[in-house]
């Protein structure tokens, strides 16, 4: 029986929950295929501070490299963020990536027919909406330096090497291969050196891959055309903080924040998380969503286990859940059988992978 070891990172807020629904499904997928999954959970966030002081002690970093795959949950929340920034759960997060050097962030945006009235778009709009943002992670202006801050001003530095924007694209038109074949690039060039370079650097690398279209568009433009034409994207290929923001405003196209996944991939190791917070004003209540922790265990069973017919059964049994009318609080207006808790909906997808 084939063995994998995944790292837990269950974080702050609702993630325990949402990781915990998570690993029921996967416990159900690997019984019914034929593989083992051996867990180690491991600490980050502000809980990771509240036990060590640190919000990213060593150990997640070498436990996490010594996996096979790392599933995360969510961290931060208002106790700490009077706390030095060094030490808040979010810097933590943001050297935990560099530590790993996943520097390919995947965020999928795919509207469910069974959700097409949860958007607040019109359906005619949204109907079949199947969009890939690939945004680099580990490089621009939330690592660039010189940064800082006195009594006047702060200063923030982008910087991209060439060398950062080539890996970048490979994963994106690499994407768009199995996809559309479509790469649409985004950036500043107008106003930025660094928005040239990565026009200029991405241009090269599609030279390399005849069969993909690839299109520019401004960030601002992409940001309205979104809203305005959402299927004209197949690949997004974008930097670190055009697509934090970007993907945000995609996941709205689907109706929840709770639905939709990522992936963090980099040459070393995968972590995969949902792609929203930590949301400490629901946590506990039994209310949160877990179907983007779920999905995101399906990227993992994919991109970095190979297991997917695992992963297949995974998202074909949310979409079952979701045909048959159950619903977590956040969805309940939406064509609603059953308003169900985060773990009665974890529990209806692991029973259906079977079936």
């Amino acid at each position: 029986m084939k063995s994998y070891k995944i790292a837990l990172i269950k974080g702050d807020g609702i993630g325990p929950e949402i990781v915990d629904e998570a690993v029921k499904v996967l416990d159900a997928v690997a019984a019914y295929s034929g593989f083992d999954l051996k867990y180690e959970e491991l600490l980050m966030g502000g809980c990771a501070y509240d036990i060590t002081g640190d919000p990213l002690p060593q150990e997640t970093i070498s436990g996490s490299l010594n996996s096979d795959a790392v599933l995360f949950g969510a961290i931060g929340g208002e106790q700490w963020d009077a706390l030095p920034r060094e030490k808040r759960p979010e810097s933590g997060l943001l050297r935990f990536r560099k530590e790993l050097g996943v520097y390919a962030n995947l965020r999928p945006a795919v509207v469910y027919d069974e959700l097409i009235n949860a958007s607040s778009l019109k359906p005619e709009i949204i109907n079949g909406v199947d969009l890939m943002v690939v945004r680099e992670l580990i490089g621009g202006i939330y690592f660039g330096e010189p940064k800082g801050r006195d009594e006047e001003k702060g200063w923030n530095t982008m910087v991209y090497t060439r060398n950062e924007i080539i890996r970048i694209a490979h994963h994106a038109f690499k994407i768009a291969m199995k996809r559309d074949k479509r790469v649409c690039s985004v950036d500043k060039a107008n106003v930025l050196d660094v928005s040239q370079l990565w026009r200029d650097t991405v241009e090269e690398v599609a030279k390399e891959y005849p069969d993909v279209q690839l299109t520019h568009m401004y960030v601002d433009n992409a940001a309205m055309q979104l809203i305005r034409d959402p299927k004209q994207f197949d690949v997004m290929l974008t930097g670190n903080i055009f697509g934090d923001i970007l993907s945000d405003e995609a996941s709205m196209l689907c109706g929840s924040i709770g639905l939709l996944p990522s992936a963090s991939i980099g040459d070393k190791i995968g972590v995969y998380e949902p792609i929203h917070g930590s949301a400490p004003d629901i946590a506990g209540q039994g209310i949160a969503n877990p179907i983007a922790t779920i999905s995101s265990a399906s990227m993992m069973l994919r991109y970095a286990l190979g297991e997917n017919e695992a992963a297949d059964r995974i998202d074909n049994a949310i979409k079952r859940t979701l045909k048959e009318g159950y619903r977590t609080q956040d969805l309940a207006q939406f064509d609603a059988k059953e308003i169900c808790s985060t773990s009665e909906i974890g529990s209806i997808i692991a029973n259906y992978i079977s079936k």
